[in-house]
Order: C-alpha cells, then sequence, then structure tokens
C-alpha cells in the first residue's frame, strides 16, 4: 500500500475533504493557502489565496462547485472551485473554526471561537445572501462549538463542542437534542455517507459512533492518545482514527513512542484490525474516498498521504 505524498503546504495539515464524486481533495494548513489536488495522481490543480493567518476548515458544496474556508483572521471566505476567485468574504469577531455547506447546497454554516472576549457563535447563511446570517447562536461559556456537520436533508445542524457534548440546532438556533458522550474535548466530527451516523473524535483518547438523529451512543473505539480525527468506510464495515500526543510534546520522542499512526478498527465489533504507519508526528485529519478504495491522511508534519487499498484489504474478513 504505497502512499501518495503530497507536499504542498509549508505548515500543519488542519483538514482535509474530499469532493462528493472523489476526484478532488481540499486540504488547509497553518500556512493560509487552501490547496486543491487530484486525488488519483496527486497532482497539485491550484491554491486558493486570500487568507491572511492560519484556515482551519474547509468544505466543498454538493456540485463541486463552490468551496468554503474558515480561518484564523476572522474571516469565512466564498470561493468559485473551478477558477478559484473569491465569490464573499464574511468578517467575524473571531476565528472561524468550523464552516458546512447543507446537502442542498443553499445555506452555509459557520462557527466561530470564544476569544478576546468574544463569545462562539454558530451563523446560518444564505448562500444567494451572505451580506446578513438567517440566524446567529450564542454558546455559553466553556462550550464552545469545535466541530459541526449538517444533519440529515438538512433538518439540524450536528455540533461536537470542547465540553464533550453534542447537540443538535435548528434553522433559528434552538436546541433539540443534547447528549454528553465524552469526557473532554471533541476534536472532530464526520457524517457517514447516508448521514445516518457519526463519529466523533475527542481528546479522551476515544472516538464514538452516535445515530444522527437521536445522539444516542452506540460503539466506542478506545486508544491511548487523543483522536484528532476519525471517518466511517462508504464501503466496509471499518473506522480509521488519526491523532498522537500533542503536537508541542512531539519534539522529544521518536515516531515509534509517539504513536503517529492511523488505526483501523472494526465498526460493529470494536477490535483493532490494523495500522498505518507513515507520518511524523500527529495525525490531524483522516477521511475516507467516497467510493471507499483509499483514504487520505494529513498531518503535524505538512504531508498529505493517500493510500489506495491492495486487495487483500477488500478480502480481508472478521472472524466473529
Amino acid at each position: 500500500m504505497k502512499p501518495l505524498m503530497l507536499h504542498g503546504h509549508e505548515r500543519s495539515i488542519t483538514q482535509i475533504k474530499y469532493n462528493k464524486d472523489g476526484d478532488l481533495l481540499f486540504s488547509t494548513a497553518k500556512d493560509s493557502r487552501p490547496t486543491v489536488w487530484y486525488s488519483e495522481n496527486g497532482e497539485r490543480l491550484g491554491t486558493f489565496d486570500g487568507h491572511n493567518g492560519a484556515v482551519w476548515c474547509v468544505d466543498v458544496s454538493y456540485d463541486s462547485r463552490s468551496v468554503m474556508t474558515g480561518a484564523a483572521d476572522s474571516t469565512a471566505r466564498l470561493w468559485d472551485c473551478e477558477t478559484g476567485v473569491q465569490l464573499h468574504e464574511v468578517k467575524t469577531f473571531s476565528s472561524v473554526r468550523a464552516v458546512g455547506f447543507s446537502y442542498s447546497g443553499r445555506q452555509v454554516l459557520l462557527s466561530t471561537d470564544s476569544q478576546m472576549g468574544k463569545p462562539c457563535e454558530l451563523h446560518i447563511y444564505d448562500i444567494n445572501r451572505m451580506d446578513k446570517p438567517i440566524s446567529v447562536s450564542t454558546m455559553p461559556s466553556g462550550s464552545k462549538i469545535t466541530a459541526a456537520v449538517w444533519g440529515p436533508l438538512d433538518q439540524y445542524i450536528v455540533t461536537g463542542h470542547e465540553d464533550g457534548s453534542l447537540k443538535h440546532y435548528d434553522f433559528e438556533g434552538k436546541i433539540l437534542h443534547s447528549a454528553r458522550h465524552h469526557q473532554k474535548a471533541i476534536n472532530s466530527l464526520q457524517s457517514s455517507l447516508d448521514q445516518t451516523m457519526i463519529i466523533s473524535g475527542s481528546k479522551d483518547n476515544t472516538a464514538k459512533l452516535c445515530d444522527s438523529g437521536s445522539l444516542e451512543h452506540k460503539k466506542t473505539y478506545k486508544t491511548e492518545r487523543p483522536v484528532n480525527s476519525a471517518a466511517m468506510s462508504p464501503l466496509r464495515p471499518h473506522v480509521v482514527l488519526g491523532g498522537g500526543q500533542e503536537a508541542m510534546d512531539v519534539t522529544t520522542t521518536s515516531t515509534r513512542i509517539g504513536k503517529f499512526d492511523a488505526r483501523f478498527f472494526h465498526m460493529v465489533f470494536e477490535e483493532e484490525i490494523g495500522r498505518v504507519k507513515g507520518h511524523f508526528g500527529p495525525i490531524n485529519s483522516v477521511s475516507f474516498h467516497p467510493n471507499g478504495r483509499s483514504y487520505a491522511s494529513g498531518g503535524e508534519d505538512g504531508y498529505i498521504r493517500v493510500h489506495n487499498f491492495d486487495s487483500s484489504y477488500f478480502e480481508f474478513d472478521f472472524e466473529h
């Protein structure tokens, strides 16, 4: 399973994301230049230039026409995917931590950090009227949103918080459901292909699989280091976890002790089934290709590694 090594960022990767068709891979890093790649051969297609700080998040619309990024320069920007031209800029009072297109592509969400005396906020915008949000919800102190995804059929937004809780918000910013399965901050949220399940990675060294509608806890995948990102395979009953010790401690240990492997678990039996080494530093983001035949990981080392699965992966069957 020889990986494609994509190196176009000067600093650590913050998020990677495939488009719906899987032919494009989008990446953001702490170097202010979101990048788009051909996922098949690792060729760099171009960058979206305009941010003035670390870019924390990226999302691409269902039809791959629009891209949205959020950054530490207190802006979220909407881009034309084909030309790289900036279509709109949303100014906020603090860093933008999460962005997301709705399934219909008509609405976008963004969440801001609680910093410089400003509270964390969840904004929802109409894509055709980006000058004014449809709704703004303010989070209580200590409950900053760290990750957010749209629920099925755009009925609600699922948010992950730094206190370890999951919440459903409707379009008016009202809380519909709330559950707390993690003991520490949630680092990432990703939906299954049909949006019925969500998987959350947390600083409490676990990833948890929950029902998207009820937020009922289903499965737990345990490791011995913080989980920065977790993703579900659209093809096999597998999940992949990426993480590692805190970045500031990394220089004091070797790659072997640091445990910077991508770890595969069986979705149902919660058993570890394999590991993939490679990154020199924590993995910050993992994502499965929409066809389930490859996966990508982005690390603190600034590299994106795209792994195409060998035939043995598809022949493997878990004994139970």
